[in-house]
């Protein structure tokens, strides 16, 4: 693939809607899954997923400069990333069994989730895979990433359904449904990249990456480091308060999916250097981003209702974390456009020095002093208030994680602020933010429907509610879903 042939706008779209079309797949796995748990046993599964973590910090380490090296066409660097990311998975499944036992002593989870957490010693090794194919991927065919991710969702949602309700095996049968499915999502992306995998090994790409790979470090580490106050919260609020937090973040995940409609303007900033294309593409973020977060805290108690009655009670933490993944969003936006802009290993050269004073280095310094603000205040609240129901415990800790995100937000745009002149298209922002209130105000208004197809019918009804609004108060609206609708056609023409 050549650098012209990234399309900034299809892409995204593209892996936006796999995202949005696997709404209805995850909601159907999640459903099973709170449906058939306890609190408590969402507590475990959500620590499952916290735990597995911390042993795969590093996938992100060697996948961030193959990507890029990739996204220059450097030969090898696909086969290169995908071996090394493979022997570093091994090591860290090695670490991890021996210490499983001990983790769970400390963490005063019972010994009859052993097995749960010994068979998720193979999410490790595929979580360093996937991070490595996918990053490949959006250097070369970002699309695929989209059709990767479907395939991956219908069949965890068909072997779920056989494992959780006909086998009645929640957790394993949860497991053991993400890991098929992954398993069956890797062996698509190798055949997608089978070409590029048949390319010579280059081990001087490996010894640049180890180099480079100390900054990915520091900041895997910082970026865990402020991930503790989940622990904290398992720790002092209980298994139940995480599963209240892990219920709310269930829906504000499905807000973060907006974040895609940028997928492409990483590598294509990296082959091309094409800075009109920023603008272009934070219109199309926040012109998803601000209705789906408005929809959120709008029928907040709605979609909890539809995972479980239970989680009804967690709406306040929903709206705090729909807050939250909007920052999140945003704060990507604006990582992707300094990824992007960076130039310190433009001829496959990582320079340690001038890494270490470049505009990266700062910017991965921000999880540590995003920890500095939200641990000891976790810790505090936790500890002082810990006689409060589960829901309050997770409240806090959406405030204070929102908070903090928030100001590590305004640091980060400060800092590409300073790399480029960027032009922030207020007009259309104050379009969006419009047809926003307007759809929200309906869905506040209006009785909160309970159950599951009514919510989602209300759901779809405000996003026409929205599109209507927009498209006739927006004529850039109006072009893009022209556009989008061009492009289809040639896509089935075989033009693309």
């Amino acid at each position: 693939m050549t650098k012209s042939e990234i399309r900034l706008q299809y892409s995204g779209f593209m892996i936006f809607a796999a995202r949005m079309l696997s709404v209805a797949t995850g909601l159907a796995f999640t459903l099973m899954l709170t449906r058939a748990t306890t609190e408590q046993q969402y507590g475990i599964w959500s620590n499952i997923n916290d735990i597995i973590a911390y042993f795969a910090f590093l996938a992100p380490a060697f996948p961030f400069w193959a990507m890029r090296f990739a996204a220059r066409n450097k030969e090898g660097a696909i086969k290169t990333g995908f071996l090394a990311n493979l022997t570093i998975s091994i090591i860290a499944t090695i670490i991890y069994l021996p210490l499983i036992p001990l983790i769970m002593l400390l963490l005063g989870i019972s010994q009859t989730y052993m097995i749960i957490y010994l068979i998720a010693s193979m999410q490790i090794i595929e979580t360093y895979l996937m991070t490595m194919l996918e990053a490949c991927l959006r250097a070369k065919l970002p699309q695929a990433v989209g059709y990767g991710l479907l395939i991956e969702e219908i069949c965890k949602v068909l072997l779920a359904y056989t494992l959780i309700i006909k086998l009645q095996q929640p957790l394993l049968g949860a497991l053991l449904s993400i890991l098929i499915a992954y398993s069956i999502q890797i062996a698509y992306y190798l055949k997608l990249l089978s070409k590029e995998l048949k390319q010579p090994i280059k081990w001087n790409y490996v010894k640049e990456w180890l180099k480079g790979s100390t900054i990915n470090i520091y900041y895997s580490v910082g970026d865990r480091i402020a991930a503790l106050i989940f622990i904290m919260l398992i720790i002092y609020g209980g298994q139940a308060a995480r599963g209240q937090y892990q219920a709310a973040m269930t829906i504000t995940n499905i807000i973060m999916y907006s974040s895609y409609l940028s997928f492409a303007l990483y590598p294509k900033l990296l082959a091309e250097n094409s800075i009109q294309d920023i603008t272009t593409s934070l219109k199309t973020v926040l012109m998803f981003a601000i209705p789906m977060t408005a929809g959120a805290i709008a029928l907040s108690n709605s979609y909890l209702i539809i995972l479980n009655k239970i989680y009804e009670e967690a709406a306040p933490v929903l709206i705090v974390l729909a807050v939250g993944a909007f920052v999140q969003i945003i704060s990507q936006f604006f990582s992707s456009v300094l990824l992007g802009l960076e130039k310190i290993d433009e001829k496959a050269k990582i320079p340690l020095r001038k890494l270490v004073k470049s505009p990266l280095f700062i910017a991965f310094t921000l999880p540590y002093a995003q920890s500095a603000i939200t641990l000891p205040t976790t810790f505090y609240v936790l500890t002082t208030f810990t006689q409060n129901p589960p829901v309050t415990a997770a409240l806090y800790v959406g405030i204070i994680d929102t908070i903090a995100r928030s100001a590590m937000f305004l640091v980060l745009y400060a800092i590409v602020h300073r790399m480029v002149k960027l032009n922030i298209p207020w007009k259309n922002i104050a379009k969006y933010v419009f047809a926003s209130v307007v759809m929200a105000s309906i869905l506040f208004l209006i009785p909160h429907p309970t159950r599951l197809l009514f919510t989602l019918g209300i759901t779809a009804a405000g996003a026409i509610l929205y599109l209507t609004v927009l498209i006739a108060i927006d004529k850039e609206a109006r072009a893009l879903a022209n556009y989008m609708w061009q492009e289809i056609k040639f896509k089935v023409k075989g033009e693309v």
